[in-house]
């Protein structure tokens, strides 16, 4: 599990070196954080055209990255009924045991099957990296991190 500050994400998987994560599923929590304003603002390190999960992924090419649990705070994380409703987690990478893996672990924390999101492959952290930014705008109006994301869509016909 990569839990470090985004920021840092990099540096601290090169500290615990290559040797000891290959041929590992890393599950990417970490989100790619940049407050350095002085303002307290937040922007992103990288978005758009890349994410902090892909960078890990070129950067140690012997792991299998797998990117959840990042848009939510870490109580959420392990125990998902403290949000009320269907609220998702939302999995991507580019390894479907890797993935399946990953599944394993969420279910294992409470994740129903139908609330896990496979959003396909790791080139989709960059959205669930950028919902960064949202979730922090919801978290200073709730006043609390306790909440999640849900997907509402039409009913089928």
């Amino acid at each position: 599990m990569n839990a470090t500050a985004g920021s840092a994400s990099l540096d601290a998987l090169r500290q615990a070196g290559e040797a000891n994560l290959a041929d590992k599923v890393v599950l990417d929590v970490a989100n790619p954080i940049d407050s350095s304003s002085g303002d307290g603002s937040v922007a992103l390190t990288v978005a758009n055209t890349d994410s902090l999960a892909e960078q890990i992924q070129r950067a140690f090419p012997s792991i299998r990255v797998v990117k959840a649990l990042n848009t939510m705070n870490c109580a959420v994380m392990v125990d998902p009924g403290i949000v009320e409703g269907d609220h998702v987690v939302f999995v991507c990478g580019d390894q479907a045991t890797a993935k399946a893996q990953a599944v394993h672990l969420l279910e294992a924390f409470g994740w129903p099957p139908q609330r896990i999101m496979d959003l396909g492959g790791l080139a989709a952290a960059r959205g669930t990296e950028a919902a960064l930014l949202l979730w922090l705008a919801i978290w200073r109006t709730l006043g609390t991190g306790n909440f999640n994301f849900g997907i509402c869509r039409e009913s089928a016909a």
